[in-house]
């Protein structure tokens, strides 16, 4: 693109192909930048393997294996864990408050 007006009409349709190229180029390039859940997915993809493969080195295979299956359980369905977590830090604040009301 030379940035002059086409001369003729095939001019024309190379410019505006070309044109069309960089711009579904660029929609791309900014659809994948704003895609912050599937940026996040691959994030956490890449620390879950890297945590597999430090637990691979502290114990042995199997357990490798079943950390990452469960990571896997727990992404599928986080809402079990969470409640769970919840629940945990809920009791733990009841018994601070009544350990500091005593």
């Amino acid at each position: 693109m030379s940035g002059d007006f086409p001369k003729n009409a095939e001019e024309a349709r190379l410019d505006r192909d070309a044109t069309r190229e960089e711009l579904t180029e660029t929609l791309e390039a900014l659809g994948q930048k704003l895609d912050v859940k599937s940026r996040v997915k691959d994030g956490v993809d890449e620390k879950l393997d890297q945590a597999t493969a430090k637990v691979a080195d502290v114990t042995n295979e199997p357990t490798a294996v079943k950390f990452r299956q469960g990571a896997d359980v727990v992404r599928s369905n986080p809402v079990p864990i969470f409640a769970g977590v919840l629940g945990l830090v809920i009791l733990i604040r009841l018994i601070l408050r009544r350990r500091n009301d005593s």
